[in-house]
């Protein structure tokens, strides 16, 4: 799964790094939780690339609740082209979600430790996204982020990953027909990222900043009887 992710790289970056014609400012964020605003990317009517904050937590258009959503941050890719839940919007609603990196947590004897995982310049995640009309009229726009097996940076800590889609591919993610995206519902390839434990203080949503990322020693952590 992916539960928490980071965003720190400025406006000025994001539009040059993804091509946007449209990008809003966006206060830098270390510890990103399902529920909150996220910035997203999709393709305008009039086929440009824009980011706009969505509502991290997927509400199907056909939804009678949008308690939905909280059930619905993560989409695995082996039934996104099929379950109800994602099937519309894998077909014609995809999006990017960028990110400087995300945290998993790896289960160590009784503990689970958090790790930071990232690369070496701001990548995007593949995500689907979905309007969803409210009782009093108005439209919550959300999104969720698409999920798979871990490649072999992962494996050791979490057995899913997000579906980090290349920049060769962004285009194709965002435009073409679902069928022709299937290729791309893959583990990212092993040298693509980096990985080192963090401090545990990231279990706390409320705690948002940029020590949340530094490295630590396990070794000065482990609690006695623990796997390493």
């Amino acid at each position: 799964m992916c539960g928490r992710f980071a965003l720190k790289t400025p406006r000025a970056r994001l539009s040059e790094r993804f091509g946007l014609a449209e990008c809003m400012d966006l206060v830098p964020r270390y510890n990103i939780p399902p529920g909150t605003e996220v910035a997203a990317i999709r393709v305008s009517p009039e086929g440009k690339r824009v980011l706009h904050l969505l509502r991290w937590g997927l509400v199907p258009h056909w939804a009678k609740d949008s308690a939905i959503g909280a059930k619905l941050s993560n989409a695995r890719a082996e039934g996104v082209a099929d379950k109800p839940s994602f099937r519309d919007a894998f077909r014609c609603r995809r999006c990017l979600m960028p990110a400087d990196g995300f945290y998993e947590w790896q289960t160590r004897g009784k503990d689970k430790q958090p790790y930071f995982i990232h690369q070496d310049d701001t990548f995007a995640m593949a995500g689907l996204w979905s309007s969803w009309r409210q009782p009093d009229g108005g439209v919550l726009r959300t999104c969720c982020i698409i999920t798979t097996g871990p490649n072999g940076v992962m494996a050791p800590i979490h057995d899913r990953m997000p579906v980090i889609v290349a920049p060769a591919d962004w285009e194709r993610w965002l435009t073409a027909p679902g069928a022709a995206v299937q290729d791309l519902l893959r583990p990212c390839p092993d040298a693509d990222l980096r990985a080192w434990p963090v401090d545990r203080r990231v279990n706390r949503t409320a705690d948002d900043d940029p020590g949340l990322m530094d490295p630590i020693s396990l070794d000065a952590l482990a609690p006695p009887g623990s796997v390493s």
